[in-house]
């Protein structure tokens, strides 16, 4: 397997309290080769524990034309922003983080990843014999 470099990217959200009021915070987002589904978000909390949330990758893309995902995380496109921002949701419908998110930011740092691993190519990136070894350890 070739070592592929990491794309990470710190992206500036707010996360909405309300209709008037949200706060500024920083999500990092990671993405490795070697887990090419996946894309990885951190979120430092007020007691500077880091809270990561993983992704899918087609699930972020598919947010950028209209909304996508079911039960813990939900994104959709920010109604009359045009296409400036977008909303991800993270948790439970009744308690969810809501954060809203540059469009253009998600843009960029998904095409610094097809660069390295192209949609429809992650199955070539995954170590199988690994995958399997690690598969059979934990039965």
């Amino acid at each position: 397997m070739e070592s592929l470099k990491t794309v990470i990217q710190g992206v500036a959200v707010q996360l909405v309290i309300s209709c008037t009021y949200s706060l500024s915070m920083c999500m990092s987002l990671r993405y490795e080769p070697t887990d090419p589904y996946v894309v990885r978000a951190a979120f430092f909390t007020d007691t500077e524990e880091l809270a990561e949330w993983v992704l899918g990758r087609d699930l972020l893309a598919d947010g950028l034309r209209g909304s996508a995902g079911s039960g813990d995380i939900r994104i959709w496109p920010a109604v009359g922003r045009g296409d400036e921002a977008m909303y991800i949701a993270l948790g439970s419908p009744a308690d969810a983080a809501l954060l809203e998110v540059p469009v253009q930011d998600i843009r960029t740092f998904l095409e610094h990843t097809e660069e390295l691993v192209p949609r429809g190519t992650e199955s070539g990136h995954i170590d199988w014999n690994l995958e399997l070894a690690n598969l059979f350890a934990k039965g």
